[in-house]
Parts: structure tokens; C-alpha cells; sequence
């Protein structure tokens, strides 16, 4: 009986964050290796989260999806794309942007690229979406901010939508499942908040 071949050795592990001692910078977020690890850098720090929770990228999903449908010709919408926030990197969970840029295959989106981000709450990442990155994006520059709440109070899902105005998120539209979110910025849509959950509500 001949010997069977010996496995190949295993390559070494790869390290997730730079082989530098900090602070860190953006530079060192954009020189990131591909992870399927969702990495920020925010405040000069690294915040690595896992997939989220189905829920969450079921909604993710299905905005997307509404938000494709009624999109112009010149805009496209991608969901957990590398976004480069003045001196900060953010992965927003859906980004709607310029169809040129999001079609060339970039590897990372300035602000000047997007016209709307959006970000769905998660249980860990709260302060996250309601204090840090809205006053970002509206400080850089990005015109409109959507977040969905998916647990709280009330009835859910329950989604805002904010313009910059002068550096700051200025609240421009809101609904709860059950009433319909009806935008003109960045672009005329209109969907109850209810379709981002639950049964997949089917026609014919």
C-alpha cells in the first residue's frame, strides 16, 4: 500500500488589523485586507462587527430592493459598501449613490459619491446610529440619512429620514409600519415600513 501524500502545511493566519502599534488612521482603514468582518474606523478606533442578525439582513435586503425600484437611471444602490466619512470609515448598511462611480468597481465611496445613506439598528450599535454617524454624514456632506429601528416602543419597524442642512441631520420625514414614508430626496419613493419585516407579501 503506498503512503498517502502528506497535506500541504497551512498558510498563517491572517491578522485583522495592522501590524503597527497606534493611533491609527484612515490610511491604515483603507489599507485593510478583503475580511468578511464588517470594520470601521471610528474615533481612532477599529470596531469589527459580525453578520448581522437575519432580521437585519432581511431588512437590509428588502430596502434595498425598494429603493433600486425607484431609483433614476444615473443612481444605484449597493448594500454594505467601504465608505470613506472625512477622517473616519464607515460601512453604512445600504448606500445610494452615483451610477458612475458605484459601477467602476471601487473598492471605497467618498462623500462626494453618495446621495443617501442608511443604517439599520442593531442592538449593539446603537450609539453608533444615533449619535455618531448621523452627526457625521450630515457633517461631511452626505444629503440624506435614513435609519431603520427595528426594536423600541411603538409599533416596528419605525424609520427617519434627515437632511444636512448647515453640517447638522435635520429630520424630514418619519413613519411606522402601517403609514407610508413618502421621500423627494434623493429621489420620489414612497413604501410602508411594514414590507421591511415579517411575511413577504406576494400579489397575483
Amino acid at each position: 500500500m503506498s503512503a498517502q501524500p502528506e497535506a500541504p502545511p497551512l498558510p498563517p493566519p491572517v491578522s485583522l488589523f495592522p501590524n503597527i502599534s497606534g493611533p491609527y488612521t484612515i490610511e491604515d482603514w483603507l489599507a485593510f485586507p478583503e475580511t468578511r468582518e464588517r470594520v470601521e474606523f471610528i474615533d481612532g478606533s477599529f470596531w469589527v462587527s459580525t453578520a448581522p442578525a437575519l432580521a437585519h439582513a432581511i431588512c437590509a435586503h428588502r430596502l434595498a430592493a425598494l429603493l433600486l425600484a425607484s431609483a433614476p437611471p444615473d443612481m444605484e444602490v449597493v448594500e454594505a459598501a467601504n465608505m470613506r466619512v472625512g477622517d473616519e470609515g464607515f460601512i453604512p448598511d445600504i448606500v445610494v449613490g452615483w451610477s458612475d462611480v458605484m459601477l467602476s468597481d471601487a473598492a471605497v465611496l467618498d462623500v462626494g459619491d453618495v446621495v443617501m445613506t442608511v443604517e439599520i439598528v442593531s442592538p449593539s450599535n446603537r450609539k453608533r446610529d444615533y449619535i455618531i454617524k448621523p452627526a457625521s454624514y450630515a457633517a461631511a456632506g452626505v444629503p440624506v440619512f435614513m435609519r431603520v429601528e427595528l426594536h423600541g416602543d411603538g409599533v416596528m419597524p419605525y424609520v427617519e429620514v434627515f437632511a444636512a442642512k448647515e453640517g447638522r441631520p435635520m429630520p424630514i420625514a418619519s413613519a411606522r409600519a402601517g403609514q407610508i414614508l413618502s421621500l423627494t430626496e434623493p429621489y420620489e419613493i414612497s413604501f410602508d415600513p411594514a414590507a421591511l419585516v415579517g411575511p413577504r407579501q406576494t400579489t397575483g
